[in-house]
C-alpha cells in the first residue's frame, strides 16, 4: 500500500510593515493603504509614534470591526537635544522634524528584529528615507510610498536627474525650465520649480539627497493613483526609477465602512452632532450646486486672505459650504467677521470650524465643485467623486498637481489672480492677497452653466467612474494589488 502524501501547509500570509511619514496628508493614505492590504489577507503592523496615533484611530476603528489583520504600532521618538519639544512630532518645523524622525531607526530596528517571523516586506514614506538603513540592516525588501501625483514624481525626479534648477541658465526667477523625459511639456518658473521642491529652507537639499538615494536603492515604488488618471505618466516613472511601480489607487475608495469613511483624518473622534448639522444642511441644497472650500491641513490662512475668500464666495452667488481651521478663526475679529458672513449668507453658506468630513462632503450629490489647495489626496478625492475642481495652489506638489488637472485631464479651473507662490512656513513672507473678485470669478467659471463647464463635468464624471472601475475586481488597481501580493508571498522562513 502505497504511503498517504500529507499535502504542504500553505505558506503563512505576506506581512507588510507600514512607515508613513507623521503629517495628515502623508499618514491618511497610508492608513487606507495598510486596510487595502489587510483586506486582502496580509498581515499589516502600520507604525506611527504615540501622539500621532490619534489620526489612526479611525483605522484602528475600521480594523476592530471587520476583524483584519491590521495593528497599529507605537513607536515614542528617543529624546534628543535637536531643538524639537517633547511630543513635537506635528511641530510646524518641518525640517526640523524629518530630521529629528531618523532617531525612529533605532526603536523601528528593534521591533522588528522582536518579530517571530521576517516581515515581508516594509513600505516606507519617500520621505523617510532613514528607513533604507533599517530595511537594509534586517534584510527586508523596501518599498517606498510617494504620496503626490506621477506626474509631479515623474518631473520631480527628472529635474533632479538633470539638474535643471543649477543648470545655469538665465538669471531670474521667473526664467522658465522646460522638464525633459515626460511625455507632456511642463513649463515653470523658477520661483515655482523651488517651492515645488521645497529647496527654499535651510538644509532641505541635503534632506532631498538622502529621499532620492532611499528611493534609488529601493525595490519598487507604490502611488496612490490609477492607470485610467495616469498610465501614461506611471510608465514613465516606471522606465526613469529601473524597478516597479504599483499603482494601487485611489487607496480611499476601497473603505465601505461608513463610520470609518465619515471620521477619516479626525485628530479625535468627530463630533456626530457637527457630521449631521453639515449631512442636513446639504440635504437642503439642490444636486450640484453647493462649492466646497478647504485648503488642507498644512498652510494656514491669514486673516486678510480669510475676507477676501469669503467675499468671493459671496459675490459668486452660488452655494458653499467652508471649511476652516480652528486657528484660523481663533482671533475675535476673525470670528466676529464670520458671524457677519454667516448672517448674510444663511441659507445659502455654511462654514465649518475645524474638521470637516471631507469624502462624505464630496461624495453628497448636492457638491457639484471644490476649491482645492490642490493637495493629491483633495485633488484625487474630488476626482474620484467626479466633482471638477477649482485649483489655488499654494506650495510642494500643488502646482504640479494643478497643471495635471487642467491641462492634461481637463477638470479644473484656476484662481487666475494666483500668480505667485505662498511661503507656507513663515507668515512674515506672505504675498499679497488673492482678491474677492479672482474667487467668484473661478467659482462662476467652475460651476456655469457654458459649454466649457458642461465638458469638464463630463470628463470629471468619467474620470470617477474609471476609479470606481480600477478598484474594482478585476479593475487595474484590483490586479496590481494582487500582483503585489503574490510578489511577496513569505517561503514561512522563521529567520531574521
Amino acid at each position: 500500500m502505497a504511503p498517504t502524501e500529507t499535502a504542504a501547509p500553505p505558506p503563512p500570509p505576506p506581512h507588510f510593515v507600514l512607515v508613513p511619514l507623521i503629517g495628515q496628508g502623508h499618514t491618511i493614505p497610508m492608513g487606507d493603504l495598510a486596510c487595502l492590504l489587510a483586506e486582502r489577507g496580509a498581515r499589516v503592523s502600520l507604525v506611527t509614534t504615540p501622539v500621532n496615533a490619534a489620526r489612526l484611530q479611525g483605522v484602528a476603528d475600521r480594523a476592530r470591526r471587520a476583524r483584519l489583520p491590521l495593528e497599529i504600532v507605537e513607536l515614542p521618538l528617543p529624546p534628543a537635544d535637536d531643538g524639537l519639544p517633547p511630543g513635537g512630532e506635528n511641530s510646524d518645523s518641518i525640517i526640523r522634524l524629518l530630521l529629528a524622525l531618523y532617531r525612529l531607526a533605532g526603536p523601528l530596528e528593534a521591533y522588528v528584529r522582536a518579530l517571530p517571523w521576517r516581515p515581508s516586506c516594509i513600505i516606507s514614506d519617500s520621505c523617510n528615507p532613514w528607513m533604507a538603513g533599517v530595511a537594509r540592516s534586517v534584510g527586508v525588501p523596501r518599498l517606498f510610498f510617494n504620496g503626490p501625483s506621477c506626474f509631479y514624481s515623474l518631473c520631480s525626479h527628472n529635474v533632479a536627474r538633470h539638474g535643471l534648477l543649477h543648470d545655469g541658465e538665465g538669471e531670474g526667477e521667473r526664467d522658465a525650465y522646460v522638464v525633459t523625459g515626460v511625455p507632456v511639456r511642463v513649463e515653470m518658473t523658477k520661483d515655482t520649480w523651488s517651492a515645488a521642491l521645497l529647496t527654499c529652507m535651510p538644509k532641505w537639499e541635503a534632506f532631498l539627497q538622502d529621499v532620492r538615494e532611499g528611493m534609488r536603492t529601493a525595490d519598487g515604488a507604490v502611488v496612490n493613483t490609477f492607470l485610467d488618471l495616469e498610465e501614461q505618466f506611471v510608465a514613465c516613472y516606471r522606465t526613469a526609477l529601473g524597478k516597479p511601480v504599483w499603482a494601487l489607487g485611489p487607496f480611499f475608495l476601497g473603505n465601505r465602512d461608513e463610520e470609518a469613511v465619515a471620521a477619516r483624518g479626525g485628530k479625535d473622534k468627530p463630533s456626530a452632532v457637527a457630521q449631521s448639522a453639515v449631512t442636513a444642511w446639504l440635504e437642503t441644497m439642490d444636486q450640484s450646486t453647493v462649492t466646497y472650500v478647504c485648503f488642507g491641513s498644512f498652510a494656514r490662512m491669514l486673516p486678510k486672505q480669510l475676507y477676501e475668500v469669503g467675499h468671493g464666495l459671496e459675490d459668486s452667488g452660488k452655494p458653499f459650504l467652508l471649511a476652516l481651521k480652528e486657528s484660523e478663526t481663533a482671533l475675535p475679529e476673525a470670528q466676529e467677521w464670520l458671524q457677519a458672513l454667516e448672517a448674510r449668507t444663511a441659507g445659502k453658506g455654511l462654514v465649518v470650524r475645524g474638521w470637516a468630513p471631507q469624502l462624505a462632503i464630496l461624495s453628497h450629490r448636492a457638491v457639484g465643485g471644490f476649491v482645492t489647495h490642490c493637495g493629491w489626496n483633495s485633488l484625487l478625492e474630488s476626482v474620484a467623486h467626479g466633482v471638477p475642481v477649482v485649483t489655488w495652489p499654494h506650495s510642494g506638489d500643488q502646482f504640479l498637481n494643478e497643471r495635471l488637472a487642467i491641462e492634461v485631464l481637463g477638470v479644473g479651473a484656476p484662481v487666475r489672480g494666483a500668480v505667485v507662490p505662498v511661503t507656507p512656513f513663515d507668515e512674515s513672507k506672505a504675498v499679497a492677497p488673492v482678491l474677492r473678485g479672482h474667487i467668484a470669478e473661478a467659482v462662476s467659471e467652475l460651476m456655469g452653466g457654458g459649454a466649457v463647464a458642461r465638458e469638464r463635468r463630463r470628463k470629471c464624471k468619467e474620470y470617477g467612474e474609471r476609479a470606481h472601475a480600477a478598484i474594482a475586481k478585476g479593475g487595474s488597481s484590483h490586479e496590481n494589488l494582487t500582483q503585489l501580493l503574490q510578489s511577496f508571498m513569505r517561503s514561512g522562513s522563521k529567520e531574521q
